[in-house]
Parts: structure tokens; sequence; C-alpha cells
């Protein structure tokens, strides 16, 4: 098997795996930002951060993952659902007199649980490559709101979603009601070729 079909059968795997470690969806993108990156820049010139100083600290970590993960050039975007199908949180919230935890909140913290799972992800990547003497050797790093990565331009070009006028990862399945998870990689995957319709329009109400 040459070196292109090993690695269309890897990024065929990886979506099976995170089926498997309970991701509702994956993807694959390069890291080219440039319209991601004008818009931070124009963002942050507008001291839109206000006192959320970090922001600007790690502009240059946001735009340039390359210093996140040596030799980065693909990332893989997970999607985790977390609002029950049978759920009545939606009637409830209409109700004056009660309320409704925030569904993100319950169980256990999802920075953890969402790590660990890529963590797997990314050892299987790892065994897959080690067992097909495939290369690069993997250089790769699983994040969970846990270093500066532009998530959500990220998974709008993995296919998850588009970006909504709430800022948001939109899908049309799952509406905002996720969370992100990312592994970068040096591991030169093919990339999602379909970004997804924006549905919001052109409004600018």
């Amino acid at each position: 098997m040459n070196t292109t079909a090993q690695y269309q059968q890897l990024t065929e795997l990886i979506f099976t795996w995170a089926r498997e470690l309970g991701f509702q969806q994956a993807g694959i993108s390069d890291l080219e930002l440039n319209q991601p990156t004008k818009h931070l820049d124009e963002w942050l010139e507008k001291g839109y951060h206000g006192s959320v100083g970090w922001m600007e600290r790690n502009r240059d970590l946001r735009v340039n993952h390359e210093e996140l993960v040596a030799n980065s050039c693909r990332v893989i975007s997970v999607r985790m659902d977390y609002l029950p199908p049978d759920t009545n949180q939606i009637q409830v919230l209409k109700n004056p007199e009660q309320a409704y935890l925030s569904r993100y909140a319950l169980g256990r913290d999802y920075h953890k649980l969402i790590r660990k799972r890529l963590a797997k992800l990314a050892n299987n990547i790892l065994e897959f490559c080690e067992d097909n003497q495939l290369s690069p050797s993997p250089e790769q790093r699983p994040f969970v709101d846990s270093a500066p990565v532009l998530e959500r331009p990220l998974a709008e070009k993995a296919g998850l979603g588009w970006v909504g006028k709430h800022t948001l990862l939109i899908n049309k399945n799952a509406g905002s009601w996720f969370f992100l998870g990312e592994i970068l990689t040096n591991i030169p995957l093919p990339v999602n070729l379909n970004t997804p319709e924006n549905h919001c329009g052109d409004c600018k109400a």
C-alpha cells in the first residue's frame, strides 16, 4: 500500500475511532486561517477583549499553531453533543418559576473527559503509524480549552458546522449544544473539502 493510501486509511480509522470514543463528528483541516486571523487582529486592535489581557498576549500562539506542536500541519477537530434528545429544558426555561442548571456543568468536568478520549485517539494514531512504519513520526497534542487555539474557525474548516452571529459554531443537526476538542498533528492527512453552508444568511440587523 502506498503512503497516500495509508493516509486515507488512517483518516477513515480516525473517524471510526472518534465515534467509538463517543464523539458525534470528526473532521480534518489544515492550519491556514487567513481571514479569521485578520478578524482577530481587528478585534484586538479595537480593544474588544477589554481587560482579558491574555487574549492579546497569546495572539501569536493562536495564529501560529506550529509553536504549540512542532511541525504541525493538520488539526483533527471533534464534536461531542451534550443536549440529550429527550430533554424538556426549553419548556422549563420558559417557565419563570423554574430554572435549569446548564447541561454542560452536569456530570464530570468535560475538559478531563474529552482530553482523556482525545489522548486515546492520539495513541491509536501513533500505534497505526508505528505498525505501518508510516512517516513522519507522529508529533501531536490534544486540546480542550487548554491552549490558545482558534477552535471554531478550525472546526468550521474541518466541516463540523459554521460560525454563527452569536460567535458559536452551529451544526445543522446539533445546534450549538456541543463541546469542541482538537488534536494538532504533523501527519499530512487528507483534509475536508466541503465547508458547510452558512445558514445564518446575510442579515445585519
